[in-house]
């Protein structure tokens, strides 16, 4: 199929997983949604992914954010994995792994790139919003773990610019001015953003952070 972009809706789909058969929309409901696929079970790199992913839970909870990995590999193997991981990276795995063996799944999302393998999935990461739209997406060789600093980074961003004229300038971090959109003329903007306007180029314009 082709590559899904920015702005497509995230396909639905039902699997086998971890914690049972799930529905990706049932399981997302109104939340933010992570679904980040592995090249294979017992697999180094991957085992401290999925180790730091259970301890970065609680700050995507804060975020109302769901994660769902995947992995072409059986459910059966997912959970002998499950306790390696818990055992070496010290954590407990507290989200569903699909078990992608059929790869219907890692077709759906262009999880396979041929050029790499014929037959792992890369690291492949889609943010998706309440609304079933895509809003991120990344993908990094079998060789790179992710950095899960920036996907919170990435959701932070994501959420605030959802709900506010606004974007995230280079290296930003959650409390950091933010840029005003440039749609909206300087004096407008003075009025929408009472906390003052830093006006540096009349298309680069600061504000502080509308939510704090």
């Amino acid at each position: 199929m082709a590559t899904l972009r920015l702005g497509d809706t995230a396909p639905d789909f039902t699997a086998v997983t971890s914690e049972g058969t799930l529905n990706f929309y049932e399981y997302l409901g109104d939340s933010w949604g992570i679904l980040f696929s592995h090249p294979a079970d017992f697999t180094p790199v991957c085992t401290t992914e999925l180790g730091t992913a259970a301890k970065f839970k609680d700050e995507f909870d804060k975020r109302n954010v769901k994660m769902m990995a995947l992995s072409v590999d059986g459910a059966a193997s997912h959970m002998e994995w499950i306790k390696d991981i818990n055992e070496t990276q010290n954590t407990k795995v507290n989200f569903p792994i699909v078990a992608d063996v059929e790869r219907k799944v890692s077709d759906l999302y262009d999880m396979i790139h041929p050029n790499a393998d014929d037959t792992l999935t890369v690291r492949s990461v889609f943010i998706v919003g309440p609304d079933k739209k895509i809003k991120l997406t990344l993908t990094y060789p079998a060789s790179t773990g992710r950095n899960f600093y920036e996907l919170l980074r990435v959701v932070d961003s994501l959420q605030l610019t959802a709900n506010h004229k606004v974007a995230t300038p280079a290296n930003w971090k959650n409390g950091e001015k933010v840029v005003v959109s440039p749609s909206i003329p300087t004096e407008e903007a003075k009025g929408i953003f009472t906390k003052g306007v830093e006006e540096i180029k009349p298309y680069l314009r600061l504000t502080p952070d509308p939510t704090i």
